[in-house]
Formats: structure tokens, C-alpha cells, sequence
């Protein structure tokens, strides 16, 4: 079956395109036809010997039907038994080499197919990987990864499949006709025209069961869809609680016979087919041999019975090349839109590289400066207005504000995950789009909220950060993370397994594993977007304990609700709808009354007390002791 779509199977059956098949033809051009063999021309090697094999096997696979009529002929009615087992055994010798030659041409063909999706899947891989991060936030991961397996997986089929299906088919078709036309003109003349009178009904009989195979694959998917909604849990529970059993019982019958019913009718479609099939291939037969017979009887003895028998067997060998051919356009359509949705993905821009000029200098000291920027995810909606603000190396910001205002966009604009619309972010003075992505890059460390690690060990995922790491590096920066104590009790230590995204870990062990292996990479400048986010207060404070002396020493950003957090940083910013509404000291913003003293009272001030305790920097700052209540001013 060509990918893309289903087709009827079975000798002579017809494929025929879905309606959403016919409105998205691809527009088939000399440019697109240019592109799809550029990817053969690498093995045109490899396809030469695939041409003479198909050539050699086509020939000598027919070779034995001809062989018949010597078998007949020069064996059976000359009742000589030597010429007999010499054209047996030639003919079982001619199928082997035929079988054999079929086996290269397999070997070489798939060879070509499967190096061709080894370079298309490098090819996608490597382009996608250059995709910025809107590019994966606004498109459909499942349509991503489609691409990437079951779109370059189809085009081997196309490959070993339709390509070489044209190609042997129409080297068949002409072998068969030359050589009946060189036995007798006539009767190859009567067989070529029961040809396309036999395909008449058969391509007719495999339309209607190709109707009726979609119907009842459309009721299929009603009916999984009653049983997915019905009898999960979730929806089981529905159903009762609503008293909709009698309900969902009737609708799951009246699709069930709906199904049931489309079944039948495809059912005898198919034998109806079948009936038609074989009536039409004994018809081409039968009126050679009363074409023949005539002929050998009244107008032609040099016709032999041999003659007539090759005749036969050929026409029998045209009936399938003949319906091959005859839907190579539903195929060739359906290659083509297979190939069309893979170059799609290969001609989206990439909108993040490297400028021709970029610069990678010797050092980074952690200088960050946002001027004026402006940023938008889609040109009608502006997310960051006019941002403006200095980060010097060494010192350290807090970003606070509601939920959706713009803050995690700030940060992923420094490690150029997105670009600006307009303004400029410079790293050490140089606007990051001139730098070198690798060396941007490496110098800027994130954490954040939603923790990512990969299913292998601890160790792998410290490797990720820093290849050449020593085991006390990794022990090292484990306990910085304040995670040691928990990795030295596993029976296999930094060796333990993390699982699937790290769901073996709490939350607040992924979280510390992952503040982890950004300390091992030692970046320049270390950006805490929400990293103790949703997290249980002896999580919260376990990280919040491996993040403090990060804030006092390195440069940091911080993204945070939590007070201590914000508290520790040298200058807060606060943003709301996309700008910075206000900036400065805890003590600043609380005595202007506005959207951080808002934030404050609704949220920060309930991390003041804690279910076991108050930081020591809390007590420090409000005097607060152990089951105090919070100071409403300062």
C-alpha cells in the first residue's frame, strides 16, 4: 500500500485518492521533480545495476512461459522425452537465475532506499535542531516527529516500491507484448484488446469497495470513539453519575449494526469482485484459443498448439503490470505529497543562526544590558514593550510579576532561544545576534520551572553539561545542589537511573539534579526561571539553600515568588503586561504602594512563614521568629 492514504488490495483492485487527497495534490513542477532525484543522484551507481537487474529478471522471468510452448510442443506431442527434461530442467534453471537476479535487485534497491532516509533523516534532524523555540511552541510535536519517522520512512517505500514498480512493470509489459506479437501478430492483437476491456469492471467493482471500505472505517472510529469515551474511567464514572447507561448502550448498538451491516455489503463486494475477476480472466484465454484454433485449423498450420499455450501464459503475465500502471497516478500523486510535506519542513527559514560575522571572544565576564527591546510571538500581540535595564557581572536581578507578563520571554532572549523584534540585548557589550550561538551559550545556565532529563543516569545527565567531568566534579557539584545525601543512599549512586524524563525523581529531586548540572557547566551568567515553582515546602527550601550562594557569587537572574529569593537579589524588577512597571529595592517598591506591594501581600508575605520554620535571612530582615504572623509594613 502507497503511503498516504488505503488502498483495495488484491490482483486488479484499483487504488483510488480520498477527497482531502484530491484538494491537497501537489502541484507537480520540473523544480519539485529536480529536488526528488537530487536525492538519487548520489547512488546513480547503485541504480544502473538496479536497472539491468530488473531488465535481466523481467526476461528471464518470462523466459520459462515461452519455454512452455517448446515443452508442448517439441516434448509432449513429439513424445520426445529427452527435448521434454532438457526444456524442464532449462526452464527451472531460468527461474532460479531469474529468482536470484530478483534477490540482488531487492538487496540494491532497498540499500539505495534505506542510505537515501539515513540522508534525509540526518538532513530533517540537523534542521530542525537549528529551529528556534517558537518554531517547537507553535507547532504540533506529534506533526514534528511525523516528519521525522513515518514521512521519511514512506519515501523508502516510495523508492523500493512505486519507483521500481514503474520501472518493472513497463519492462514486463513491453517483453510480454514483443514477444507474443513475435509469435503471432493476431492473436496478440486479440489480447491486448480483452485487456482494458477486462480492466472496465474490475477497477469499476474495486471503487465501490473502496467506498465501502472507508464507510465502514468511518463507523470503526465511531465506534472506538463510544468505547474510549465510555468505558475509561473517567468516562464510566460520567455515564453513572448522570444515570446515561440505557443512553450509551442504545448509541454503541445503533453503531455497532451500522458497522456490521457496511461489513456485509464489503464482504460481498469483495466476492462479487472475485466473481467478476474470474470471469474475465477466462474469457482472454478462451477467446485466444478460438482465435487460435480457427486460425491453426482453417488459415495457418505453422500455428502449433505450443504456440498458442505461450500465448495464453503471456496474457495472463500482462494483467497485473496492466493494473500496476494503470494506478500509478494515484501513487505517483501520493509519492509526490509525501515528498511535498518533507521539503515543506526543509524550506522553513531558520530564523536563529549565526551571522556570517559572528564573534566568539576569549573570555566572558557576564555584563547583560536590554535596550528598548520589543517582542512578540505573533506580529498582532506585543509581549515585551520597551524593556530596558543593566545587569552587571557579579550582581544579581529578581524579575517578579503576574502570571503571564512577559517574564520567562526576558530571559529566553538572552541565550537567543528567540530574537528581538527591535531594541537590542548585548552580552558583554556585543548584541547577542553577533555573537557565536555556541559560546552564548555555553556561558548562560538555566533552571527551570518544568525540569527536563533525559531517561538514563544521573551521570549521563551530569555528562550533558560537562563531557569531560571527573567523578569528583560531578560529587561536587551534586552536593553545591544540595542533592548528595540523597544520590550517596541509592544502591547504585550517581549510576541510578532517572527513568523517562526523571519520573523515578520527586520534582524537588529532578529540580536539585538539574541546578546540578548547570553548576557543572559553570556558566557566566545563571538564569532561575520559577525553579522552585509548585514545589513542597522541604523541596522548596532544599533548593532555595543550593541556589543562595549561587545569587552572592555569580551573576544571576531570577525569576521567583519566593520572598527570600527576591530578596537576596540586588535590584528587583517588576513587570506587568509586558513592561517594566517598576524597579528597585524590596523596601523601594513596598512604599510605593503599586503592583509589587499588590504582589507582595497576595503572595510573597506567605512565604515568610513556613510550616517548620522561617529562613534565617527572613529572621534576619523582619525580626520574624517561628510561628510569628508576617509584618505588614516595613
Amino acid at each position: 500500500m502507497p503511503p498516504g492514504g488505503r488502498g483495495f488490495g488484491g490482483p486488479m483492485g484499483g487504488q483510488f485518492l480520498t477527497e482531502e487527497e484530491k484538494a491537497n495534490q501537489p502541484k507537480v513542477t520540473p523544480e519539485l521533480l529536480k529536488r526528488v532525484f537530487s536525492y538519487l543522484k548520489p547512488y546513480t551507481k547503485q541504480l544502473v545495476l538496479v536497472f539491468l537487474c530488473i531488465i535481466a529478471s523481467s526476461f528471464l522471468t518470462l523466459l520459462p512461459t515461452v519455454l512452455t510452448g517448446k515443452i508442448v510442443d517439441e516434448g509432449l506431442l513429439k513424445k520426445d522425452l529427452r527435448a521434454l527434461i532438457y526444456y524442464i530442467v532449462l526452464s527451472l534453471i531460468v527461474t532460479l537465475i531469474a529468482s536470484l537476479i530478483g534477490v540482488a535487485e531487492t538487496y540494491i534497491n532497498t540499500w539505495i532506499a534505506q542510505h537515501i532516509t539515513f540522508d534525509m533523516r540526518n538532513q530533517m534532524y540537523s534542521h530542525l535542531q537549528k529551529m528556534s523555540q517558537k518554531f517547537f511552541t507553535t507547532n504540533n510535536q506529534g506533526d514534528i516527529i511525523t516528519r521525522m519517522t513515518s514521512d521519511i520512512d514512506g519515501v523508502k517505500s516510495v523508492i523500493t516500491n512505486t519507483f521500481s514498480s514503474i520501472l518493472s512493470n513497463s519492462i514486463t509489459l513491453v517483453i510480454a507484448l514483443v514477444a507474443m506479437f513475435q509469435k503471432n501478430w493476431i492473436l496478440a492483437l486479440v489480447g491486448i484488446i480483452i485487456v482494458p476491456i477486462f480492466t472496465l469492471p474490475t477497477r469499476k467493482a474495486g471503487k465501490k469497495r473502496w467506498s465501502l471500505t472507508n464507510e465502514s472505517q468511518a463507523v470503526n472510529d465511531e465506534v472506538n470513539g463510544i468505547l474510549n469515551e465510555t468505558l475509561s474511567v473517567s468516562g464510566q464514572l460520567l455515564v453513572k453519575l448522570f444515570g446515561k447507561e440505557k443512553y450509551e448502550y442504545i448509541r454503541y448498538e445503533n453503531a455497532n449494526r451500522k458497522m456490521i451491516g457496511l461489513n456485509i455489503k464489503e464482504s460481498m463486494a469483495g466476492r462479487w469482485f472475485r466473481v467478476i475477476l474470474t470471469t474475465f480472466t477466462t474469457i482472454g484465454p478462451m477467446l485466444i484459443y478460438l482465435a487460435g484454433g480457427i486460425l491453426m485449423m482453417k488459415y495457418d498450420s505453422n500455428i502449433t498448439i505450443g504456440d498458442i499455450t505461450v500465448l495464453v501464459a503471456l496474457l495472463g503475465r500482462m494483467y497485473m503490470p496492466v493494473n500496476s500502471l494503470l494506478n500509478i497516478q494515484v501513487e505517483w500523486i501520493r509519492s509526490m505529497a509525501l515528498f511535498k510535506r518533507i521539503f515543506d519542513y526543509f524550506d522553513i527559514p531558520v530564523d536563529i543562526k549565526n551571522a556570517n560575522d559572528a564573534v566568539a571572544p576569549e573570555k566572558a565576564v557576564g555584563d547583560v544590558v536590554f535596550d528598548h527591546v520589543e517582542f512578540s510571538y505573533e506580529e498582532s500581540k506585543k509581549i515585551l514593550k520597551d524593556i530596558s535595564f543593566t545587569l552587571n557581572a557579579g550582581k544579581s536581578i529578581a524579575i517578579v510579576g503576574p502570571s503571564g507578563s512577559g517574564k520567562s520571554t526576558i530571559v529566553n532572549l538572552i541565550p537567543r532561544l528567540y530574537d528581538v523584534d527591535s531594541g537590542s540585548v548585548t552580552f558583554d557589550g556585543i548584541d547577542v545576534r553577533k555573537l557565536d550561538l555556541t559560546f552564548l551559550r555555553s556561558h548562560v545556565g538555566v533552571v527551570s520551572q518544568e525540569t527536563y532529563l533525559f531517561n538514563g543516569t544521573i551521570r549521563d545527565n551530569l555528562l550533558y553539561a560537562k563531557p569531560d567531568a571527573t567523578e569528583e566534579d560531578m560529587i561536587g557539584a551534586l552536593k553545591k545542589a544540595n542533592i548528595w545525601d540523597f544520590v550517596e543512599k541509592q544502591e547504585k549512586g550517581i549510576d541510578t537511573e532517572v527513568g523517562n524524563r526523571g519520573l523515578k525523581l520527586s520534582g524537588g529531586e529532578k529540580q536539585r539534579i538539574s541546578i546540578a548540572r548547570i553548576i557543572l557547566k559553570d556558566p557566566t551568567v545563571f538564569i532561575f526561571d520559577e525553579a522552585t515553582s509548585a514545589l513542597d515546602s522541604i523541596s522548596e527550601k532544599k533548593i532555595q539553600d543550593a541556589i543562595d550562594p549561587i545569587i552572592r557569587s555569580k551573576t544571576s537572574i531570577l525569576i521567583a515568588h519566593r520572598l527570600s529569593t527576591i530578596l537576596a537579589a540586588d535590584e528587583i524588577l517588576v513587570v506587568k503586561d509586558g513592561i517594566i512597571a517598576e524597579r528597585g529595592t524590596h523596601k523601594e517598591l513596598l512604599s510605593k504602594e503599586g503592583v509589587y506591594r499588590e504582589l507582595y501581600e497576595t503572595q510573597f508575605s506567605k512565604a515568610l512563614v513556613e510550616e517548620d520554620g522561617v529562613s534565617e535571612l527572613e529572621q534576619y530582615i523582619w525580626g520574624v521568629q517561628p510561628g510569628d504572623e508576617p509584618h505588614e509594613e516595613v
